[in-house]
């Protein structure tokens, strides 16, 4: 054992350049197989499992499996941002984000150090995601590679301004920046106020194809729930970040959708609940990014 007198001459113990956090609640066997495929990677990332307060024993699961794994246990269910806690844990410049039903290719992580060490500006790398088992490309992701914004021939791949958040690997310096996921979104659809966000502080976002991760969803998942979300995400966002006919056509969108979806209204409801709150923080983006954010609503619009 060392005595105090010796602590000042330890040298500093230098943490791993990458480490991989996963979010989860109640999908234990899912979330042990994706950490049997994370622990098989080149990279040995070291990973961190935050449990949004599952109640089918995930935690105690996942110790007695998995003793390199660092598990937090958040006691209740906080959605998305549950992934700032395990960036505060990680304790790395650089972190992917897994959920508990999708997992790295080998070599992604290390493609991916590479290339923020090669780009300062870079503060996010959106990957290629291969759903299922044949492999299917994301049609976000197809969509992230044909980017109408403007491309720059030093960035490692097309500008984008979202992402796929189980396809992304962030600089935690640029995370950080901008205070990472919103607290205030459930899954789906919590990605695009991160990445608008990220943009409007001078970060870089691309797409880069050869980083590639691999997902497999629940089909069993309730839509009706992640449409809720999605929902009212996107009214957040156009309301946070958007001018105000932007924001009213984003609303008008919503209503007419809702009148024939249930969870659409379910994400109408709540929007209108959060407004009072969501106004006081309006802070539109600046007319450059506005006009990229105009381009992408015109490319989805044209599909």
């Amino acid at each position: 054992m060392k005595k105090s007198s010796d602590v000042g001459n330890m040298s500093p113990v230098t943490p791993a350049p990458v480490a991989v956090v996963v979010i989860t609640r109640d999908r234990r066997t899912s979330l042990l197989r994706t950490l049997g495929e994370l622990a098989a990677l080149p990279e040995r990332p070291r990973v961190v499992v935050v449990d949004n307060g599952s109640t089918d024993g995930t935690p105690g699961a996942v110790a007695a499996s998995h003793r390199g794994v660092d598990v937090v246990a958040l006691g209740g269910n906080v959605g998305p941002a549950a992934r700032n806690a395990g960036v505060e844990r990680a304790l790395t410049p650089v972190v992917a984000f897994a959920d508990d039903d999708s997992w790295w290719a080998p070599g992604a992580l290390a493609r991916a150090v590479e290339l923020f060490d090669a780009h300062p500006r870079l503060g996010l790398v959106a990957a290629r995601v291969l759903v299922g088992a044949a492999g299917r490309l994301d049609p976000t992701s197809a969509a992230m590679a044909a980017s109408p914004l403007p491309r720059d021939p030093a960035l490692p791949g097309p500008r984008v301004l979202g992402f796929v958040a189980c396809g992304a690997i962030v600089r935690v310096r640029a995370f950080a920046s901008v205070g990472g996921f919103d607290a205030r979104a459930g899954v789906g659809g919590e990605e695009a106020l991160l990445a608008i966000d990220l943009a409007a502080r001078g970060w870089e976002l691309c797409y880069v194809d050869d980083v590639v991760a691999h997902h497999h969803p629940d089909v069993s998942h309730d839509r009706a729930q992640r449409t809720r979300n999605v929902v009212r995400n996107d009214l957040a966002v156009a309301w946070l970040r958007r001018p105000l006919s932007v924001a009213l056509a984003h609303t008008g969108g919503a209503a007419l959708r809702a009148a024939r979806d249930g969870g659409a209204r379910a994400g109408l409801a709540q929007w209108v609940r959060a407004a009072p709150g969501l106004l006081r923080r309006r802070a539109p983006v600046r007319p450059e990014l506005e006009r990229w954010l105009r381009a992408l609503d015109d490319a989805r619009a044209a599909v």
